[in-house]
This record gives C-alpha cells, structure tokens and sequence, in this order.
C-alpha cells in the first residue's frame, strides 16, 4: 500500500474512534526516518489505547502489519511504526508537553478534506 493511502486508512481509523485533532504530516523532505507521521490524541489513557488498537485491527484486516509498537504499557503515548508511516497517539497532556506539530512545523499536512469521510446526510441539519 502506498504511504499516502497507508497514513490516510489510519487517520479514518482513528477519526471512527473519535480521535481528537487528527492531523497528518508529510515529513519525507524533513527527515529519512518516515514518510508520514499521523497524529492523534485520546481524551484517557483507555482512549489512547483503543485508539492505537482499532488502527492496527483496520490496518492488519488490510494486511498491513505493524513493525513495531511502544508505549502501550502506560498508554500517554503510543507510537506505531508502519516503516513509512508512523502514528503517534497522545493523551491531551501527553500531546501538550510533546508538541510534534510544532518540532515538526516545516511539514506539510495532509488537508483533512483528503481523508475525512463526508457524513452520510452530508453534514445537514435535518429540519
């Protein structure tokens, strides 16, 4: 799977969860570690853990394996290494104190315009 469309499946994933401030980050240019950072926050410790487990449950029903996992012991922040993709999903506290939005301010984010899912109604008000 492509690195786009891989980051892109894990911020759907997320978002199915009610992740928070779901951003994802082209970092490619900036670093030779990923192509793509996806992060999230949870609103709990139980949260964050959920979250990192549905994007590897969707993930792996597409045959995607994760090559590594940290973080899941104290569930404030859990990195899931897919080689060119790399999530980072925080507590609010957790994403505070780390601000990898702001180390990596020179990426290029993903509008959500590309990712986000339309509602089925279309985002109306039904009146």
């Amino acid at each position: 799977m492509e690195s786009k469309a891989l980051a892109i499946e894990l911020a759907r994933a997320l978002d199915a969860k009610k992740a928070l401030g779901i951003k994802i980050l082209e970092v490619e240019d900036l670093t030779t570690v990923t192509e793509y950072f996806v992060i999230a926050t949870g609103t709990s410790t139980t949260h964050v853990g959920a979250l990192a487990d549905e994007a590897d449950f969707r993930l792996g029903q597409l045959g995607v394996n994760v090559l590594r996992t940290e973080g899941h012991d104290g569930k404030r922040w859990i990195l899931l290494d897919y080689g060119s993709v790399i999530v980072h999903v925080f507590t609010q506290e957790a994403h505070d104190y780390y601000d990898l939005e702001h180390l990596w301010a020179d990426a290029k984010e993903v509008p959500a315009s590309e990712w986000m899912r339309p509602e089925p109604d279309g985002g109306a008000d039904n009146v």
